[in-house]
């Protein structure tokens, strides 16, 4: 190995809940750096990643895809390095046997913002296609602002009382990401 920080194997960390008991994620990680394994109810690895803030990483993925956000393993270091990062990263998929469905084809879900457009009714779709831009934009937001909901009402269907701020100017192309 080329590096100086230690790889601990899946096998040696603990599972730690996505959500705590006071229904927040780990304040821990909060300005860690580190790598993350993500794993559903059923503790399989559903993503792989590293960050420079583990817990704003997983708050993201947790508004991403939070019927997969139960479980999580992490291993944190002292100094930013990339190559470090993703030697950590790769030890864990090969680790793992096969790639996981958010590292694969799934990325983008779990890596680019919401794309609340896609959650437009079929007469919202035909609405847009007759407006000008001015209610094209406030269409788009309206779905935005419907799919939050969405998501929120999930999130606290699962007992998370986290306060979750979306970015406002995305809402605007129809897309959901934290601030």
């Amino acid at each position: 190995m080329s590096t100086q920080v230690q790889i601990n194997p899946l096998a040696n960390l603990e599972f730690i809940p996505y959500i705590t008991q006071s229904g927040d994620l780990d304040q821990e990680f909060q300005g860690q750096i580190g790598v993350y394994a993500i794993f559903n109810q059923k503790q399989e690895m559903q993503y792989v990643g590293y960050s420079r803030d583990v817990y704003s990483s997983l708050r993201q993925h947790l508004i991403r895809q939070p019927e997969n956000c139960y479980w999580v393993k992490v291993q944190t270091i002292a100094r930013p390095s990339r190559s470090v990062l993703e030697e950590i990263s790769s030890s864990w998929m090969q680790e793992n046997g096969s790639t996981p469905p958010g590292n694969g084809a799934q990325k983008p879900l779990w890596t680019e913002p919401i794309d609340a457009n896609l959650a437009m009714t079929e007469a919202e779709k035909a609405q847009y296609q007759q407006s000008d831009e001015g209610n094209q934009r406030k269409m788009r937001k309206a779905v935005a602002r419907r799919v939050q909901g969405e998501i929120k009402s999930q999130l606290s269907d699962r007992g998370i009382k986290m306060s979750l701020r979306f970015n406002p100017k995305l809402k605007e192309k129809g897309l959901l990401d934290l601030q």
